[in-house]
C-alpha cells in the first residue's frame, strides 16, 4: 500500500503545505514585495526547497535584489548547500543587508566547526545590527564553542533581555551559567522559564562537554586546537535557526 511506508502521513502533510504555498504564491504575485513576503512565509514554515523554486520565479520576473539574494542564501544553507549559500551571503556584503551576509557566513563557519571564524563573522554582523537578539544569541553560543567563555556573557545577556521568551536564548545563557559554575543562577533561570527536565539535562551535559573540551584545548599547543575543535563531541544546543526576520510582539518576562 502506498500509505504504508514510515512517515507517510508526515510526507503527505508536507506535500499539502507545499501545494498550498504554491497556490498562494500563484494568486498573489502582483508585486515584488508581495512575492517576497510569500517566500519568507514559506521559509518560516520550513519549505526551503519550494522557496528556492519561487525565488527563481521571482528573480526571473523582477530581477535579482538583496532581499531575493538573502532568501536564496538562507534556503541554500538549510537545504545543505554550503558553497552556493556562502557565495550568496558574500554577495550581500556590499548591500544594505550586509549584516545578514556576515551572520550567514558566521553560521556556515559554525556548521563546519570553525568557531573562531564564526565569532569573527558574527561580530561583523553585530556591528551593523546591534539589537538583533537572535544574532546576539548566535554570537554568544559561538563564543562558548570557541572557548571564549568571558566574551559570551554580554551577548547572551543582551539576547535574553531583548527576547525574554526565546527558548534558545534561555538555554544558552543557562549553559553559560553552568560552565562558569553559577549553578544556583542557572537553576533559577530554568525554573523561572519552566524549562523541561530533558532540556535541563541537555544543557548540563553540554556544559560539561564544553568545560572538558576547553580544558583539553588549553593543555595542548595552539597548532592542534583546530583538530580538537573539529573532533569535539557536538553539543546539543544549536544556534538560532534562521536569519529570516522574526515576527514582532514578544511578551516581556524577567531575567536573572
Amino acid at each position: 500500500m502506498k500509505d504504508a511506508y514510515p512517515a507517510a502521513a508526515e510526507a503527505q502533510q508536507r506535500q499539502a503545505a507545499e501545494e498550498n504555498a504554491n497556490t498562494r504564491a500563484g494568486a498573489n504575485i502582483d508585486t515584488q514585495a508581495t512575492y517576497l513576503k510569500l517566500v519568507d512565509q514559506m521559509q518560516q514554515e520550513g519549505l526551503w526547497f519550494a522557496s528556492l523554486a519561487h525565488i527563481d520565479a521571482l528573480e526571473q520576473r523582477w530581477g535579482v535584489s538583496p532581499d531575493s539574494t538573502r532568501a536564496r542564501a538562507e534556503a541554500l544553507r538549510h537545504a545543505g548547500q554550503p558553497l552556493p549559500s556562502e557565495a550568496a551571503y558574500r554577495r550581500l556584503l556590499a548591500t544594505p543587508l550586509e549584516a545578514a551576509g556576515y551572520r550567514g557566513l558566521g553560521l556556515l563557519a559554525g556548521a563546519r566547526g570553525d568557531y573562531p571564524e564564526a565569532v569573527r563573522m558574527l561580530k561583523q554582523a553585530q556591528v551593523r545590527n546591534p539589537t538583533d537578539a537572535l544574532l546576539l544569541n548566535d554570537l554568544g553560543y559561538a563564543s562558548l564553542r570557541a572557548g571564549l567563555i568571558d566574551d559570551a556573557r554580554l551577548p547572551l545577556m543582551q539576547a535574553l533581555q531583548l527576547k525574554p521568551d526565546n527558548p534558545q536564548a534561555q538555554a544558552n545563557l543557562a549553559m553559560y551559567l553552568e560552565v562558569t559554575q553559577q549553578r544556583e543562577q542557572a537553576t533559577a533561570l530554568m525554573d523561572a522559564n519552566k524549562i523541561p527536565a530533558t532540556t535541563r539535562a541537555a544543557i548540563q551535559d553540554a556544559a560539561r562537554q564544553l568545560v572538558a573540551s576547553t580544558r583539553v584545548s588549553a593543555a595542548v599547543p595552539v597548532a592542534n586546537n583546530a583538530v580538537l575543535n573539529d573532533n569535539a563531541v557536538q553539543l546539543t544546543l544549536k544556534a538560532s535557526r534562521s536569519t529570516t526576520p522574526a515576527p514582532t510582539g514578544s511578551t516581556s518576562r524577567g531575567t536573572p
